[in-house]
């Protein structure tokens, strides 16, 4: 069958192949009937093992190991899904959402063998479709946990390497979201706000500090300045509109729902990027300030350069 509704799931990491015995093990052999006995009973033993596991109800069998076509047979009698060397770390994230286990043998303490019906997982349709010139199993509705898979698709491995790595860092965003549970407006909005206010405050001292700080709000503006010139809009005009809005936003009450306002660089205007769903992680946004405030001072600290003039090599 190519599909199994209210499948439990079975994961073996044992060999469901017919059963032969190990290397070194000598059997003298006096009747060539007993010949035909040993073979039949290799088969059993298999056979015995297999029904074990479809009695207690599995309907979908996974393993890391090899089914010959022998042993393949009883699946298919049964109606059951049987897939043969499956990746160990596959089978774990498995038994994870569907709440069963890794079974690695199946000897009890008399020395018999049976399988124990709570090792199985459940889910509601495991089912086989073919996804360009391959064929996957998508096992859906997992009974233990939320879990999802993206299948990605593109012309070439170039491409489908470049989605991977997009994906992943939307994922890791939206991870930072939940786990800091503070959201900034995006679009260079943090940094412009952050420029008009440093150079308010540096105004108010009397000091050498003044020019450090007033050089730090004018680095801030590199990220809005950025953002524009990969987007190939005027950098220049959109800078200067955003402070705008943020010194209006800042100084003047009835305009401080200016505060979200960043950069639309689809249709190169200023918008407000809160209402439009461009927000960052704040945690995100406080360490790459923080890093590279640190990596200015570190190089700022080096006061002496030593140069070794190239030596004179003779004519």
């Amino acid at each position: 069958p190519t599909s199994v509704k209210n499948a439990k799931i079975a994961l073996l990491d044992f060999n469901l192949n017919r059963h032969r015995l190990k290397l070194g093990v000598q059997v003298l052999v006096k009747d060539p009937k007993e010949l035909d006995a040993i073979q039949q009973r290799e088969v059993e033993i298999t056979k015995e093992r297999i029904q074990s596991v479809l009695k207690s109800g599995a309907n979908v069998v996974l393993t890391t190991k090899g089914i010959d076509d022998l042993c393949l047979k009883y699946f298919v009698e049964a109606g059951a899904i049987a897939v043969r060397r499956c990746e160990k770390a596959d089978l774990r994230r498995i038994a994870k959402a569907t709440g069963g286990e890794l079974v690695l043998t199946m000897a009890d303490m008399e020395g018999g063998e049976i399988f124990d019906p709570s090792m199985l997982g459940t889910a509601e349709m495991v089912v086989e479709e073919r996804v360009g010139d391959g064929e996957l199993i998508y096992i859906k509705g997992c009974s233990a946990t939320a879990a999802q898979t993206i299948v990605l698709r593109g012309a070439n491995e170039f491409m489908l390497d470049e989605i991977d790595r997009s994906l992943h860092d939307s994922l890791c965003v939206v991870k930072r979201c939940l786990e800091s549970k503070t959201l900034v407006a995006g679009g260079g909005a943090v940094e412009a706000a952050l420029s008009i206010y440093l150079e308010d405050f540096a105004t108010t001292l009397g000091s050498r500090e003044q020019l450090a700080i007033a050089e730090f709000a004018e680095a801030l503006l590199i990220i809005p300045r950025t953002l524009a010139v990969n987007a190939a809009k005027d950098a220049s005009e959109l800078t200067a509109t955003l402070r705008a809005q943020h010194y209006a936003a800042q100084n003047d009450e009835s305009k401080k729902d200016q505060m979200y306002a960043g950069l639309d660089l689809v249709n190169g205007v200023i918008r407000n990027n809160y209402e439009a769903g461009v927000v960052e992680p704040a945690i995100s946004k406080v360490k790459s300030l923080r890093f590279a405030t640190e990596a200015a001072v570190t190089i700022l600290r080096i006061d002496d350069m030593i140069k070794l003039n190239p030596s004179d090599k003779p004519q």
